[in-house]
């Protein structure tokens, strides 16, 4: 384990590719589309891809224990963010509370020209954010990704403290 935490940055951008594959399998493969909220979960790992890229440039400067440091404490941030939005998904799902009105439902006003073009349109109707596409042990994946997240949350700080105390 001290080893990963030596080498966050690289973890780090590691494992957000390795989330942005698995997301992107399930929608490829598995056929699931996904909604609004999936796709804004899936722009934290874009961030935590690119914060984390810069981390790994930057183990290569004379900065490198302070520019660790701080991108892992910046990556700490991201995850959590990441969590944060993972468990308003999962709760929408759960229907502890509403999710986003312009995907789960909610009431908006559509016009005749807006209807015009959904029903000519080609491609899916984006799925609703607050019904599961997809369950395992009785946790969705919005679910999975806040424990994934939280996880890398306490990763990333666990490396940053540690590099502060080397």
């Amino acid at each position: 384990m001290s080893r990963i935490l030596q080498n966050w940055p690289w973890a780090a951008f590691l494992a957000s590719a390795a989330m942005l594959a698995i997301a992107h399998a399930f929608q490829t493969f598995g056929h699931l589309s996904p909604c609004e909220l999936c796709l804004k979960e899936r722009e934290v790992y874009w961030a935590a891809l690119a914060v984390a890229a810069a981390g790994v440039a930057g183990a290569f400067t004379p900065l490198n224990a302070r520019w660790t440091r701080l991108i892992s404490l910046i990556l700490a941030l991201v995850f959590l963010g990441g969590c944060a939005l993972a468990i308003y998904h999962a709760g929408a799902e759960w229907k502890f509370w509403p999710g986003p009105a312009t995907c789960s439902g909610g009431a908006g006003r559509v016009n005749a020209a807006d209807l015009a073009s959904l029903l000519t349109a080609k491609t899916m109707v984006m799925p609703a954010c607050d019904k599961p596409a997809w369950v395992f042990l009785g946790v969705s994946m919005a679910g999975w990704n806040a424990v994934v997240s939280l996880g890398l949350a306490i990763a990333s700080g666990l490396a940053a403290v540690r590099r502060r105390a080397a």
